[in-house]
């Protein structure tokens, strides 16, 4: 039995292989380069934005600022803004934001991991099509 929606209809399957998927957009939110090391220096602790900026070498003002707020929109992110002078901000990971962090954290590890592997099939490759031009 399909789940049901709301207004009683069948809810949609997600399948993130079909072009019109929602789940494509929350899929590239959490996996763009900016959002992966978002989510992955919030997993440690909450931060204010220039503490995760100085954290996430490279990132410019900009590209941070909407990142943030792409996160907080998806429900990842909580904006903590004090009304206190100077104003204070914190961002902390939802319980939704916690999970996806774990996932794509899990991922950057392993990539650490594989650098020297890939770079080793990068060489391989590129001597190949070298031989073969």
């Amino acid at each position: 039995m399909a789940p049901v929606g709301l207004q009683g209809l069948p809810k949609p399957v997600q399948d993130v292989n079909q072009p019109m998927c929602p789940s494509r957009l929350v899929l590239e939110h959490v996996t763009s380069r900016w959002g992966v090391l978002v989510l992955a220096a919030l997993l440690e602790r909450s931060y204010r934005f220039s503490e995760l900026r100085r954290t996430i070498g490279g990132v410019s003002e900009k590209m941070l600022a909407q990142t943030l707020q792409t996160l907080e929109r998806d429900g990842f992110v909580h904006r903590d803004a004090k009304p206190v002078i100077p104003p204070r901000v914190d961002y902390s990971l939802t319980p939704l934001g916690t999970e996806a962090a774990e996932q794509v954290w899990a991922l950057a590890r392993w990539t650490e991991r594989q650098v020297d592997a890939v770079q080793a099939a990068r060489k391989a490759y590129d001597e190949d099509r070298a031989q073969q031009g």
